[in-house]
């Protein structure tokens, strides 16, 4: 680990986390801002499959929310990714995407991950696409929602949601980053 990350840790999100984790949502002005009680909810029901990173202090610096669908218990849908501005360019989105990963995958099996991107959130797609090379994993792209499935004023519309279907992954053991 970096001698800039070793102040820092992944956790799992506890309830007290859900307003940081707002916050971080709504600073980043990329991610579709939930309500803050969704952050809430999100860090008592899914805290399993969610992440934060936290630094010195125990405060939360970052996040990876995500869920095991339904259908497919063997994959990992990722919500949202979002590190504060103070701490991007560190690597932790990727450090939050592996620990979650292998958490996940230890606890329950994992045999894929899920995300949807916005077309021209190239950050995002970085971030996934590299984590399926870190995995030996292929990378499926397919519209899952398009432009006119949202609701709301047609002159502010939702840019279409893109699914990234990452698998088969590999070994999730023995990845590198932050501890968790």
């Amino acid at each position: 680990m970096s001698a800039a990350r070793t102040d820092l840790q992944i956790d799992r999100p506890a309830i007290a986390d859900g307003a940081a984790l707002w916050r971080i949502a709504r600073d980043s002005k990329v991610l579709d801002l939930n309500s803050s009680y969704s952050y809430l909810l999100w860090c008592r029901d899914f805290a399993a499959t969610s992440a934060v990173v936290r630094d010195s202090a125990g405060h939360p610096v970052g996040f990876v929310t995500g869920y095991v669908r339904p259908d497919r218990p063997g994959t990992l849908l990722i919500w949202q990714v979002a590190v504060d501005a103070d701490h991007q360019g560190r690597g932790l989105a990727a450090a939050l995407l592996d620990g979650l990963t292998r958490r996940v995958g230890a606890e329950q099996g994992l045999t894929s991950v899920e995300t949807t991107i916005a077309p021209g959130n190239t950050a995002s797609e970085r971030l996934f696409t590299s984590f399926a090379q870190r995995h030996g994993a292929t990378v499926e792209r397919e519209v899952l929602f398009d432009t006119g499935q949202f609701p709301g004023d047609p002159h502010d519309s939702h840019d279409p949601e893109v699914l990234y279907r990452i698998g088969p992954l590999s070994e999730l053991g023995g990845l590198s980053g932050l501890s968790g």
